[in-house]
Order: C-alpha cells, then sequence, then structure tokens
C-alpha cells in the first residue's frame, strides 16, 4: 500500500476526482484545503482533510507531515509559480519522495498563452528542486466547452478564432485517472506524459457532433483574434484571462493541439471518453443555460 499522498486543489473537479479514485483503492490520502467547512463532499473512507494555503506557506508544514507523494494542483493565477514554488519548497523539506504537477500541453517560457508560461515557470523550479516528480500535460478539456453553454443555448451558436485547428479534447475524469495511477503506482519518476482524449476534432467537428446530442443545430463561428477577446471581456472577463485563452485559441490553431496519446490508456487503464460520450452526458447542461 503507498504511504500518504497529499492532494493539493482538492475540492476542484481534477482533485476531488483524483481523491475519490485514490480513496476507492485504500490508499491513505490527505486533501489539502483552505477551508473545511467547504470539503463535505470530498469526506471520504481513507481521505483525511488538512486546512493550509499555498499562500500561507507556514500552513503548508502540518499538512506535509508524514506524506510521501504530492499532487500539485491549483487554479490558473498570476502568481501561480510562486503558490506552486511553495508547496513544492514546503514538500521538500518534509521529505516528500514524489510531487506530481497537473501542467498543460505546451507549457514553455515563450508559450504563446500566459498559461503556458505560468506552468513552464512552475516545471523548471521543480526541476531545479531535487526532488523526485512526474509531469502531466493534459490538452483542453472537454468540459472547457460548457463555458459555450450560455450562447449555444440562446442561438445555438459558439465563438472562438480556432480556424480549422484541430484539438484532441480530453475528459477531465481520463485526467484523473492519470494522475491517480501516476500517484498509487511506482514507477512514474522522470516522465512527463501528454495526455490527450481519442480524435482530434476541430471546432466545427465539434459542433456537429453537440448538434448531434442536443438534437438541435449548433454552429460554430469563427472571429479574429481581438474581437474575440472584447467580446469574452464584455462578459465580465479579466482581460489577462481573456487574452490567455485567445494565445491557446492561436496555438491550438497552428495545428498544435491535434496530437494524439495512448496515455489515458496505458498509464490511466481505462478506455478514454469520446466528446460523443461527453456531449451527451452534459446535453442538460446545455440545454438549462437557457434559462440560467
Amino acid at each position: 500500500m503507498a504511504n500518504k499522498i497529499l492532494i493539493t486543489g482538492a475540492t476542484g473537479n481534477i482533485g476531488a476526482e483524483v481523491v475519490r479514485l485514490l480513496s476507492v483503492r485504500s490508499v491513505p490520502v490527505r486533501a489539502l484545503v483552505r477551508n473545511r467547512a467547504k470539503a463535505k463532499a470530498i469526506e471520504q473512507p481513507n481521505v483525511e482533510i488538512a486546512e493550509g494555503d499555498m499562500d500561507k506557506p507556514w500552513t503548508l508544514e502540518a499538512a506535509m507531515s508524514g506524506v510521501d507523494k504530492v499532487f500539485l494542483v491549483s487554479s490558473p493565477d498570476p502568481r501561480q509559480a510562486e503558490l506552486q514554488a511553495n508547496v513544492i519548497d514546503a514538500a521538500k523539506q518534509a521529505g516528500a519522495r514524489h510531487i506530481v504537477k497537473l501542467s498543460a500541453m505546451g507549457a514553455a517560457l515563450d508559450g504563446l498563452s500566459v498559461f503556458q508560461k505560468w506552468h513552464a515557470e512552475t516545471e523548471q523550479y521543480l526541476a531545479q528542486s531535487g526532488v523526485p516528480f512526474t509531469l502531466l500535460q493534459p490538452n483542453s478539456f472537454m468540459q472547457n466547452a460548457l463555458s459555450f453553454a450560455p450562447t449555444i443555448a440562446k442561438d445555438g451558436k459558439f465563438y472562438g478564432s480556432m480556424k480549422d485547428g484541430k484539438v484532441s479534447f480530453v475528459d477531465l475524469r481520463d485526467v484523473a485517472a492519470v494522475a491517480a495511477n501516476t500517484l498509487g503506482d511506482p514507477g512514474h519518476e522522470g516522465k512527463t506524459y501528454v495526455i490527450t482524449g481519442p480524435e482530434a476534432l476541430s471546432f466545427a467537428d465539434m459542433a456537429r457532433k453537440l448538434s448531434a446530442a442536443l438534437g438541435k443545430p449548433v454552429t460554430y463561428v469563427d472571429l479574429p483574434r481581438e474581437a474575440l477577446v472584447q467580446a469574452m471581456m464584455g462578459v465580465g472577463m479579466p482581460e489577462l484571462v481573456a487574452q490567455g485563452i485567445a494565445g491557446l485559441y492561436e496555438w491550438g490553431s497552428q495545428g498544435k493541439q491535434a496530437v494524439l496519446t495512448d496515455v489515458v490508456a496505458k498509464v490511466g487503464k481505462k478506455t478514454p471518453i469520446t466528446f460523443d460520450q461527453f456531449a451527451r452526458e452534459s446535453a442538460t447542461a446545455f440545454q438549462s443555460a437557457a434559462t440560467a
């Protein structure tokens, strides 16, 4: 049985699923949360709840006590590299033997998106820490399509600036499966896993699949980058985030997100979820946005 594993971001979509998968395997887990009152959903067998905050390094020492491995994930933030470095430092100080970082496909200091740059900064810091590590670099999540739900529900359209670029979208649950096995099984240190779904789709392909799942026409509308940024900012999105998303679209439009790997099958040990399956399961979410 594996020693105790600390899961950061434990109440997030991926973190919570990793907690669940490890709990099912009877792997002892310590779930790091900022507010214990909000951790009801992850209270499961073999799961210990610990309060701590990446922005308060002194709160991480107790959370790291007795921990053998760490799953490092947090929400996008301009201070992401600093916040995640606090976790890496605390893990090293506590003697953790393995850190698994959730990064992103295309992470690079000169990436077209700030999200890629932020992840690359942490990857570099982690490599210099001396702690054995594994990098998980998933492609865009299928669940990101839910951000299109309001306009799909309203007028059957969604917008981007991907041109004809294709993306091997991956379901969050498949990413969590890879993470859980990387943490729960030996032999993954020093590896970088690029995690993709089973097929590469253009946004027009995605529109056709959504049309079939929802039983109504859905159309993708391609916009110039700056028009898209202004539209996103117009609904309240911070400019930095809007530009970051537009940067990912620019990168994807160059064909960089069409890569296919077998990591979900080999490391996650499961059949990867298709976009058709995701669309069928999420149909209600797309429809309910009409009345949200």
